[in-house]
């Protein structure tokens, strides 16, 4: 057994996912909802050739002699990384289930090319691993850079703010206080602001106004928040909901902004059930959810599966700088969608393709069949984000040629007309060595070798094709810092010697 099948073994309790690049080297698309591939290949199918899914003690793709599809929502969170090295700085491990891959590699700047217009380029590359015939395969998506403020639609934003006895501490309530204040600035007049606090009950605070000539009332509001008692989630969700609609603007970014440690005690705590009475809200109007953890003790479960149900998308704030991007940057830039329900598709070549596993998006997996049903949800997109799917790929012995083809599919924000882009792999551009591929490639591999080894439960050996040593994880990290001068890649390195830290 090759070392990487004696890995699976020991990894298999735990969610074993697996960890690659797709290399596309064209892109095609008439804009039309018909994918084009122009160099020909073995594009995704336009109705469903899923076969059988393989059922495992974890949830991976199965081998293409199966099921040659992977297909997944796309997802742009990003507050399982922050949460978790939250955690690590204080001297704490995260919970393995809270430890979602694909977030750790989202949370860093890519280098793809990106589209004019609305829409993604798709952008890849990969390399093999020491371990025989593995290699890791990389799917990158980008939407357009942002627009100037005065390009983008106005927006609708009610904010649902937990003002619960857990968010009195420091950096919870007097973060959120800071950050709605900075926001309110940056915003513009013609956007509108609405406030719903929630303890055991929820309160309307303040009702869709619309900034111009009314700041002074909106920073009163905020600044007149206070922590309470106890935590009633599902009361704030819906009054946050129904403030929304009532205020909704039409042709204008409407959506709920929950801030709050998702520590819900009181009332409704399932999401499936909250979700289930704001439904209506979501699918009729269009309000998608965009959630704001806050905490050191915090739900990232719950307000993960929020954010998913309700078409958005997490973040996760620990101090004042993170929270200022996230409010002055980050959800300014959120407001001009480019994509709903995006999802992507990956065929594999059952020629060369012996065994592929896609890393991470166990909660964003798509039945293959639905890949072109829009009726199907996906994932929302802005302007200036990236996407990246990571997958282990085994190839047959001495395959060339074609390895996959990747597809991504989304719908106009405003018409709903569906698009789509391709691009293909072959296995002649995969680089020869992981640490010899492209900088920002390497980054992405060290951020899911650290990931998986935090999910496998046994330490820091981690169980993904050609996963190093820790004390070697740690030197690329480093040497990657070096390299890039970037701060994010830094707090990765810091991350990771702390993980070797015994617990407080």
């Amino acid at each position: 057994m090759n070392r990487y099948g004696t890995r699976r073994l020991r990894g298999a309790l735990v969610a074993l996912t697996a960890l690659g690049g797709l290399l596309l080297t064209g892109c095609g698309g008439d804009g039309s909802g018909t994918a084009t591939d122009q160099s020909g290949g073995f594009p995704a199918p336009a109705t469903g050739e899923g076969g059988d899914r393989r059922s495992d003690a974890y949830e991976v793709d199965p081998s293409p002699g199966r099921d040659h599809l992977s297909t997944f929502a796309l997802d742009v969170d990003t507050a399982s990384w922050d949460h978790t090295r939250r955690l690590l700085s204080e001297g704490r491990r995260p919970d393995p289930s809270e430890v979602r891959p694909e977030e750790f590699v989202n949370s860093f700047r890519q280098d793809y090319r990106r589209p004019e217009g609305d829409g993604f380029t798709v952008t890849v590359d990969g390399a093999r691993t020491d371990d025989e015939d593995w290699s890791l395969v990389r799917v990158g998506l980008a939407t357009r850079a942002p627009h100037p403020d005065a390009e983008r639609p106005p927006a609708a934003l009610t904010f649902v703010i937990d003002v619960s006895g857990s968010m009195d501490e420091p950096g919870r309530l007097d973060l959120a206080r800071k950050s709605l204040g900075v926001m309110t600035d940056r915003l513009r007049d013609d956007d509108s602001v609405a406030l719903v606090t929630f303890t055991d009950e929820a309160e309307t605070v303040l009702p869709m106004t619309r900034l111009g000539g009314h700041r002074g009332k909106v920073h009163d509001a905020i600044d007149g928040l206070e922590a309470q008692d106890s935590t009633n989630l599902g009361a704030g969700v819906q009054t946050g909901y129904d403030t929304a609609v009532e205020g909704l603007r039409k042709d204008a970014t409407n959506r709920v902004v929950l801030i709050s440690d998702a520590l819900a005690n009181t009332g409704d705590t399932d999401p499936d059930s909250i979700l289930e009475r704001i439904s209506t809200a979501r699918r009729e109007h269009g309000i998608t959810l965009f959630g704001v953890g806050v905490g050191s003790d915090y739900g990232d479960a719950l307000m993960e599966r929020l954010a998913d149900k309700g078409d958005g998308h997490t973040v996760y704030v620990s101090d004042e700088e993170q929270a200022r991007e996230v409010f002055s940057e980050q959800l300014p830039r959120n407001i001009d969608l480019t994509a709903r329900d995006a999802k992507a598709q990956v065929a594999f070549d059952p020629e060369t393709v012996a065994e592929f596993h896609l890393i991470g998006y166990e909660n964003r997996r798509v039945a293959d069949d639905d890949f072109r049903d829009d009726r199907v949800d996906g994932g929302e997109v802005g302007p200036g984000h990236t996407v990246t799917a990571l997958y282990s790929v085994r190839t047959r012995e001495g395959a060339r040629g074609h390895l996959a083809t990747a597809t991504v599919r989304w719908l106009d924000p405003r018409t709903r007309t569906p698009h789509e882009e391709t691009g293909r792999l072959e296995t002649g551009a995969l680089r020869a060595d992981v640490w010899k591929a492209s900088t920002r490639f390497q980054v992405d591999a060290t951020a899911a070798y650290f990931a998986d080894a935090l999910r496998s439960g046994d330490g820091l050996d981690g169980s993904l094709p050609g996963a190093p040593p820790y004390g070697a994880l740690v030197k690329h990290a480093a040497r990657l810092a070096s390299a890039t001068e970037d701060k994010d890649v830094t707090e990765l390195k810091q991350a990771i010697e702390q993980a070797a830290r015994p617990e407080e």
